[in-house]
């Protein structure tokens, strides 16, 4: 039986490459997300470990400390407390360190890196005078406040050398700083693209922290002195509200950190990778349905000399195995590619990564074979299993084992159960408050049961086709016969491309909606004609606030603060934060939704909140309530309105003046400002020089808010169009491997055809309709699902986006249709041409 198996296999050459492409294509996609991910995961990590190799032990506030006094603020770390480590048994030397956000501006003024990634620090020399974490290439360490060194890989990218004068920021105000000294670092930031700026001591504590003050302090253990032991050492001089980790838990911790950020990542771009899989199964199925039918008479045979039907059965899984494991190694193959490659964009699109080997692992390997040889055996058997249950004198007849009505039957009442109980299931869950996981489940066995009903649904769909296939003539009438004429071939072709476009359609809706609930939300919260804000979201000098009040044709501003406090008294109070604005403007920048009382004048302790604050606290226009501020002085708030909260603006909201004498160090986190002229290029414009034509700070209009915050859904919307791409490939095979299978399977009736007069040109229309037709199919059912999961999905985002709406997008669904359209059109052609081209007389004689 395996030699048997062998030779089908290597008979059938031409007929198994589309199915070991389809395989080849979902296992490359699996093996290269691991490559990638292993890879990009690997060269952080390493980085990570390098920069711990200077930190035995490391000092920091405990992650849950809260200082005296001061809700929700982390303590900081003293000089006392410095002094007293260096000074433990078994140190070597401490270092001060304080670090925050610092834009870099290049020679055109714009700003190197992405905000997050864009870092300041301070250089601590020791009793040498050099810092040994940052070893100086070029120049002299900074000393006093108008001096810096930088990182030699951003020194090198924006062309700055010793001695320039360089344009940054670090809370909103520009700086020019003397570029002193230009350093080498392992620093994993740096070794990711970012850049890192480092000033003298005194200057990094002003800008990051406060004078005498650090948020970390690392401990080098003297030789001999394990990182336990000094730990314990360190341990006993470090106050209540710190805490002593030894350097290599904390390179674990990043090392877990890394690996979980990458998780992530890994599940989407293997989700994707099993959604190409699962279309391929249907490819798999079919090919092996059609070959196993092709060779009836064959297996009777075997089985009339005394195989058995386990033997036939497997025989068949012996072929899918071999026809497996050949695509799973080839899958393989191309996986490492595809791993590098992405590496190699993702150093293209700006997202360096620190530099490292290609990491394919032996998980990788084996996972890839496995996903390979199981998909492919598991697709087959059903098949083999069918071919073996048909009588052999039945098969030596040619009698085709044609579907029974009971089969029938039962097929078509599972679809609809599984069909019925999913819609069921996906309508329930639009109106739970937390639905997902039952959406989900409904999803999928909707799914499933319009999966197994495609083979019922064929026939009056593809039937509405008749008027248009008409105008073809007689290559019409039969490509609409031979769609039909095998429903359970045509729905396999048509559900791989269904399940690749009900994607597509659903996220297609769910982002437009999406969009136009944040537009909707944007435009109706705010009157401001501009936000200015970090472009880091770190917080903003009261310095630009004030800046922009001044302004002749700004008519109305008020930045707004955050300041931690603790709401109530007891012991079950938690730290909220209030926000703080400029009462006098507010409601000229604003315009709130209020569903009990009003803003007004907002102004001493009155206050506003939104409607889900004031129902957990059951408060009212009215209430009173005790709060402690930041700085632990205790006061009586008074509930003034309560309006409706979104994404832009929400919480307890009052005026600056009365929350700026609890604030111990006074930050906005953004600027609304109306102007004269309203939104226009001069006004902002205006704005953007009035600032210094700042490289740190945005100043976002209405479409720029919007845009700000729906660009991580367009991101991910552009992303899953990549990815899913890959799931119309793999369908696009498998329309051609059921066309050429097809054309093979109808030689003797194509010979007949051309012998009473079809000619070639005939035959290729009759292929292309017939695809054409199927592929409609495929696409009509996979908009229409498309349409219905992304209506249920946005239903559940109703609830946390008030202005959220169902936007259909008819132009993309009409694309998609096309799409499905072209996908028929170029699957036709080489099985077209290859029909033209058969000898009528060779073909009549076919068997």
């Amino acid at each position: 039986m395996f030699r048997t198996a062998l030779r089908n296999v290597l008979a059938h050459k031409a007929r198994l490459l589309m199915t070991v492409l389809a395989v080849m294509l979902g296992v490359a996609f699996v093996s290269g997300t691991l490559v990638f991910t292993s890879t990009i995961s690997d060269a952080f990590q390493k980085s990570s470990e390098k920069g711990y190799d200077n930190v035995d032990v490391a000092i920091r506030p405990h992650a849950s400390g809260h200082a005296a006094g001061r809700p929700g603020a982390a303590p900081r770390l003293d000089q006392k407390l410095l002094d007293a480590a260096s000074r433990a048994p078994g140190a070597a030397s401490a270092t001060g360190t304080v670090s925050g956000f610092t834009a870099i501006a290049d020679k055109k003024g714009e700003l190197i890196g992405n905000g997050f990634s864009t870092r300041g620090g301070n250089y601590f020399p020791g009793q040498d005078g050099k810092d040994g974490r940052y070893p100086l290439r070029d120049g002299a360490a900074p000393k006093g406040p108008h001096e810096f060194a930088l990182d030699a890989h951003t020194a090198d990218k924006a062309g700055y050398e010793v001695g320039d004068t360089v344009r940054m920021s670090v809370d909103g105000p520009v700086r020019e700083q003397r570029l002193t000294g230009i350093y080498t670092t392992d620093d994993g930031t740096v070794a990711a693209g970012g850049s890192l700026a480092l000033f003298d001591n005194a200057t990094a504590q002003k800008l990051f922290a406060t004078p005498g003050e650090y948020s970390e302090i690392d401990v080098k253990a003297a030789n001999g002195t394990s990182q336990t032991a000094l730990k314990a050492a360190v341990d006993k001089v470090l106050p209540k509200d710190a805490e002593a980790t030894t350097g290599k838990k904390l390179a674990g911790d990043q090392a877990e950190q890394i690996a979980q950020g990458m998780d992530g990542m890994k599940t989407a771009l293997l989700a994707f990778a099993g959604i190409a899989l699962f279309v391929g199964i249907f490819i798999i199925a079919n090919t092996f349905t059609m070959l196993v039918a092709q060779r009836t008479r064959e297996l009777a045979l075997m089985r009339a000399v005394g195989a058995s039907r386990r033997q036939v059965t497997r025989s068949v899984l012996i072929e899918a195995f071999l026809v497996g494991a050949v695509a799973a190694v080839a899958g393989l193959a191309a996986g490492v590619g595809i791993g590098a490659g992405l590496r190699a964009l993702m150093g293209n699109t700006g997202a360096s990564v620190p530099d490292g080997p290609l990491v394919v692992s032996p998980s990788t390997v084996l996972a890839s074979l496995v996903v390979g040889i199981v998909i492919t055996v598991l697709a087959a058997w059903l098949p083999g299993r069918r071919a073996a249950k048909i009588p052999p004198v039945a098969a030596m007849n040619s009698v085709h084992a044609a579907a029974t009505t009971k089969s029938l039957v039962v097929r078509n009442t599972l679809g609809a159960l599984f069909a019925g109980a999913g819609a069921a299931a996906v309508l329930v869950a639009t109106g739970m408050d937390d639905g997902k996981a039952l959406m989900g489940g409904g999803a999928a066995l909707l799914l499933i049961g319009v999966f197994i009903l495609t083979p019922l649904l064929s026939r009056p769909l593809i039937a509405l086709t008749s008027p248009v296939l008409r105008m073809f003539g007689i290559s019409g009438k039969l490509a609409r016969q031979n769609a039909v004429r095998n429903p359970r071939r045509t729905a396999a072709t048509a559900s791989a491309l269904m399940v690749g476009l009900t994607l597509i359609t659903g996220l297609t809706v769910i982002a437009g909606s999406v969009q136009q609930g944040i537009d909707k939300m944007a435009t109706a919260s705010l009157k401001a004609d501009y936000v200015v804000s970090m472009a880091s979201q770190s917080p903003l000098s009261p310095e630009v606030a004030e800046k922009l009040g001044d302004l002749d044709e700004v008519t109305a501003s008020s930045p707004l603060r955050n300041s931690p406090a603790r709401i109530g008294t007891g012991t079950g109070t938690g730290t909220e934060y209030l926000t703080g604005v400029n009462g006098k403007d507010f409601d000229k920048v604003t315009r709130l939704d209020f569903t009990e009382g009003s803003l007004g004048a907002l102004r001493g302790d009155r206050t506003v909140v939104d409607d889900a604050t004031a129902k957990e606290k059951g408060w009212h226009p009215g209430s009173r309530f005790p709060v402690t501020f930041e700085d632990g002085k205790k006061g009586t708030l008074t509930v003034s309105g309560v309006y409706q909260g979104n994404q832009m603006i929400k919480g307890i909201i009052l005026d600056n003046a009365t929350l700026a004498p609890h604030q111990k160090q006074i930050t906005d986190m953004q600027v609304m400002v109306k102007t004269a002229d309203g939104a226009t290029a001069a006004s902002k414009e205006s704005l953007v020089k009035a600032l210094g034509k700042n490289p740190a700070i945005t100043v976002a209009d209405k479409k720029d808010v919007s845009d700000g915050i729906a660009q991580v859904f367009t991101l991910m919307l552009n992303m899953l169009y990549g990815l899913l791409a890959m799931a119309v490939i793999v369908a696009v095979l498998g329309v051609i491997n059921t066309l050429a299978m097809s054309v093979f399977e109808r030689s003797q009736e194509i010979g007949m055809l051309r012998a009473i007069g079809l000619d070639r040109r005939g035959i290729k229309r009759m292929v292309r309709l017939e695809s054409l037709v199927i592929s409609l199919f495929g696409g009509v059912l996979g908009i229409g699902l498309g349409v219905f999961f992304g209506w249920a999905a946005g239903e559940l985002i109703a609830g946390s986006l008030d202005t959220y709406e169902l936007v259909l997008p008819w132009g993309r669904m009409g694309l998609f249709l096309a799409l499905a359209a072209v996908v028929g059109v170029l699957a036709a052609l080489w099985p077209a041409r290859r029909a033209a081209k058969l000898n009528m007389l060779d073909a009549i004689k076919a068997e």
